[in-house]
């Protein structure tokens, strides 16, 4: 590692919106032929990048050696946190388009995150070898976009390799290296960790200056706690152990570390003795979409726990709270960026820690406004009823964002009035190419965008865009605060007796058709009993909609014909009645869980 000071290195990033080549590119960059960087089970099945990871790679220029630190970022707009995080250990960035479709709202979300810490940008056009590639149309489009020159665009066809040998030197000549003293003290800045269960917390640092050595004892600027270091490396692309690491350079380190919330990323460790002043960290995330996870069988919480807190290391997005339900027990509420990320790390669950899980409807923190105080919830069962919200409650706030939609302009109006029935306002548009521009077709995409509520994006507004523009459009979003709003909290209850768990927040708009929805969903999944259940849906004390289970039948009377008995036909009826209303009163309703999966996760459909 002493064979590279700062002037031989080059820390870059690959940012781009979801499936436009990220991965496939880093892994041709660093010259293996399969998935290396896509690890895990969920990315490989799916298609996308949902961990930010990282590979060294040594490359020569000029005849020199230089040292390539490489950051695969994720493209979804759930996981804008994992390129952040990315982009504070880089001094460049690749911003790759695919010549098929074009800028998408994405890649322009993460070149101005990209912009605003002063991080060279080099422009790249991926799938060029593609039929239906237009790489022309298509860095015209970037360079007018993003405000790049025509000639700094690089053209490339990164699962045949075409190209690539042009972006490493483009890489080497244009991104800047990064600056540092090693006799100065140690400041390693901390942006990811993961967690083995031999070795403890395994550490992502990037160094900004002085010298880190396995044997060293450092101490964390955030906890304060002292550690030795006993493993220090590179990622090329697996762990390899290396002794140090020099200024400017990206690597990990163990230092036995055993609790996963004592790696605070953002943290800065130094030497110990040699106190300093710590790097600016990250801005703590916030919650976008809750959840309340609970296991099939109750008697797994303990385990599922201890597995949610293990993932959450490699996710540190994700919030944690203990929460108990009368139907499912006790459980975790988690906050999540978004909808994917929530079904995403479900589903790393699963396949990582072989858990089996019950997943709650997603709900948006809301703020309650008393008359002396200001308190945000997230569960549904919290919030305030509708006889409080007349007397105590003053305003009720929710999460906003701005949306941007970018669509081929036929498909125009479809969108304007999907954001309008989702509650949408102050909807502008613009041309992001004119139509009958040198080289562009004569079907210009537009740039929608519109500010929507949050709870609105998280139910069904995703799919509803991809089905109305026959899989065309591209949604971002980023947070625009809270606006007062008109909810309202609805329950349902079987025979009398409310689910906690199907709890949830309604605007007043939609309380009729949702209720009636929902109460349909539950007559199909709910099995009946020898007595009737009544499922109703309720705000407050009025009843919205209703639907009835009736009751099993059995003949009572049969047999009595042709033998001798002292009761009459209707006699054995009105008892057969009597006993029904007896079990209707005093009788158990439970709601099975595998009912409440059918129910939750087919919520939108």
């Amino acid at each position: 590692m002493e064979d590279f000071p700062c002037q031989l290195i080059r820390n870059f990033s690959i940012i781009a919106h979801i499936d436009h080549g990220k991965s496939t590119l880093a892994d041709s960059a660093s010259g293996q032929n399969k998935q290396v960087l896509d690890k895990l089970k969920v990315e490989r099945e799916r298609g996308i990048t949902v961990k930010a990871q990282t590979a060294t790679m040594i490359h020569e220029f000029y005849g020199q050696q230089h040292l390539l630190n490489l950051i695969d970022t994720p493209g979804h707009v759930d996981f804008a946190w994992e390129v952040a995080r990315s982009l504070s250990a880089c001094q460049g960035a690749l911003l790759l388009v695919d010549a098929t479709q074009g800028v998408q709202a994405q890649s322009i979300s993460v070149f101005h995150v990209a912009r605003e810490r002063n991080i060279k940008i080099i422009p790249v056009l991926n799938k060029i070898d593609l039929p239906q590639a237009d790489p022309e149309r298509i860095a015209n489009q970037m360079c007018s976009t993003f405000g790049l020159e025509l000639a700094d665009v690089l053209y490339v066809s990164a699962k045949t390799g075409r190209g690539v040998d042009q972006v490493l030197q483009a890489i080497a000549d244009r991104i800047p290296p990064p600056k540092g003293d090693a006799s100065s003290p140690l400041k390693a800045l901390l942006f990811d960790s993961s967690y083995d269960r031999y070795r403890g917390v395994i550490s992502l640092t990037s160094i900004n200056s002085g010298v880190l050595r396995k044997g060293d004892k450092i101490a964390s600027s955030h906890s304060r706690k002292r550690y030795e270091v006993v493993e220090v490396g590179i990622m090329h692309p697996e762990e390899v152990s290396t002794e140090l690491l020099l200024p400017g350079q990206v690597g990990y380190f163990v230092c036995n570390m055993k609790e996963s919330s004592e790696a605070h990323i953002g943290d800065t460790f130094y030497r110990q003795g040699e106190k300093v002043e710590p790097l600016e960290g990250f801005k703590p995330t916030r919650a976008m979409v809750y959840a309340g996870v609970f296991p099939v069988d109750s008697n797994d919480f303990l385990k599922l726990e201890e597995s949610i807190k293990r993932l959450a290391l490699t996710d540190r997005s994700v919030t944690i709270q203990r929460e108990s339900s009368t139907a499912l027990g006790q459980g975790c509420r988690l906050g999540f960026l978004g909808t994917l990320h929530m079904d995403v790390f479900r589903q790393r669950l699963e396949d990582e820690y072989d858990a089996n899980v019950i997943i709650t409807s997603p709900t948006v923190p809301y703020k309650i406004v008393y008359k002396d105080r200001v308190i945000t919830i997230s569960n549904p069962t919290d919030f305030p009823d509708v006889y409080e919200s007349t007397h105590n409650v003053i305003e009720i706030q929710e999460p906003m964002v701005n949306a941007t939609i970018i669509v081929p302009q036929e498909f125009l109006g479809e969108m304007m009035d999907l954001c309008s029935s989702h509650r949408g306002q102050n909807m502008d548009h613009r041309y992001l190419e004119l139509a009958g521009a040198a080289g562009v077709d004569t079907a210009p995409r537009v740039i929608l965008t519109a500010k929507l509520p949050l709870s609105e994006v998280v139910t069904d507004f995703f799919d509803s865009l991809k089905h109305r523009s026959s899989g065309y459009a591209s949604f971002d979003y980023e947070d625009a605060g809270y606006e007062a709003c008109n909810m309202k909290k609805m329950t349902f209850q079987l025979n009398g007796k409310p689910i906690d768990a199907l709890a949830m927040i309604v605007h007043h708009s939609a309380i009729h058709d949702i209720g009636k929805l929902w109460a349909k969903k539950l007559k199909d999944v709910i099995p009946r009993h020898l007595f009737e259940v009544a499922i109703q849906a309720v705000v407050g004390s009025k009843v919205v909609a209703r639907e009835t289970i009736s009751a099993m039948r059995k003949d009572v009377t049969a047999g009595l014909y042709g033998v001798s008995s002292y009761l009459s036909d209707s006699q054995h009826l009105t008892r057969q009645k009597e006993g029904k209303k007896k079990m209707k009163r005093i009788g158990s309703i439970e709601l099975p869980q595998a009912a409440f999966f059918d129910v939750l996760s087919n919520k939108t459909k």
